[in-house]
C-alpha cells in the first residue's frame, strides 16, 4: 500500500522549502542570479515572519 505525501498549505513553509532548494541549487552549482543575495534575504524573512504568524 503506497502512501500519499501531504503538501503543505502554509505559505511560510513553501517560501522556506523554495528558499532551500535555491540556496541548495546555487550553492552547489555555483549558479549566479542577479540580485540573488537581496532575493534571497526577502524569501528568507518572508518566510520566518509567516511561519511565525502561523500562516
Amino acid at each position: 500500500m503506497a502512501r500519499r505525501m501531504r503538501v503543505t498549505k502554509s505559505v511560510g513553509m513553501i517560501l522556506l522549502s523554495i528558499w532551500l532548494i535555491l540556496n541548495g541549487l546555487m550553492q552547489l552549482f555555483g549558479i549566479a542570479i542577479p540580485g540573488g543575495g537581496i532575493i534571497m534575504a526577502l524569501l528568507a524573512l518572508a518566510a520566518g515572519v509567516l511561519i511565525l504568524l502561523g500562516r
